[in-house]
């Protein structure tokens, strides 16, 4: 990818708009997208400072290293999803979770290079920072076990096991950013809105 692709990837992707200054969102985009591409075990700084255009050593003045920028990249992302499911409110509790499910899933297709790294590669992350992280993903697995407790409360969900379920929601979203490609057979917003189809079939009493 050129500088003039992470130019149009910053104005896409709304998650690095409140990463300052300018050089350090850069850093962060080309991080994840080289971590995506390579993994970040087989990605240098230098390959990182190549796709964002700048000196290896200008990584050093924003980051100290690169697990702190794969750090930065996972909080980020952990954070917007937070608060897009956070975000959902009103309807019923059918509705509430078909727009959480599709939320959840369409980010993880639109925005799958970041979404892929904040993902796969968590067992990289240093312990303190891996600590924090998982309270993000802890906080995440709350807002959408309570989509699905409501619609238990109401009658209109059949789940014997409500931390099971959640699991599978948010695995079956999370995947989305494991395979997904630009130009398939659906966009991001139908991806969403398929899943959140399916989520609710899963969940909805037998008849």
């Amino acid at each position: 990818m050129t500088t003039t692709g992470l130019d149009e990837f910053a104005l896409l992707d709304e998650t690095w708009r409140s990463v300052t200054p300018d050089a350090a969102r850069r850093m962060l985009i080309a991080a994840a997208h080289a971590f995506a591409d390579k993994g970040y075990h087989a990605t240098t700084t230098r390959d990182i400072a190549a796709l964002a255009g700048m000196s290896p050593a200008a990584v050093y003045i924003h980051y100290r290293s690169k697990e702190e920028l794969l750090f930065h990249i996972s909080r980020v992302g952990h954070e917007t999803s937070l608060t897009l499911l956070s975000g959902i409110r009103g309807g019923d509790p059918v509705e509430r979770l078909r727009n959480a499910v599709a939320a959840f899933a369409g980010w993880h297709a639109e925005f799958h290079t970041t979404a892929r790294v904040v993902q796969y590669e968590l067992s990289a992350l240093s312990p303190e920072h891996h600590a924090e992280v998982a309270e993000l993903r802890r906080q995440i697995d709350g807002r959408m076990r309570s989509f699905i407790s409501d619609g238990i409360d109401a009658g209109v969900f059949d789940v014997p096991d409500p931390r099971g379920a959640t699991l599978a929601v948010l695995s079956l979203c999370i995947d989305v950013a494991r395979w997904y490609q630009p130009g398939g057979k659906r966009t991001p917003d139908e991806i969403g809105a398929l899943y959140a189809d399916l989520v609710l079939r899963m969940l909805r009493p037998v008849t």
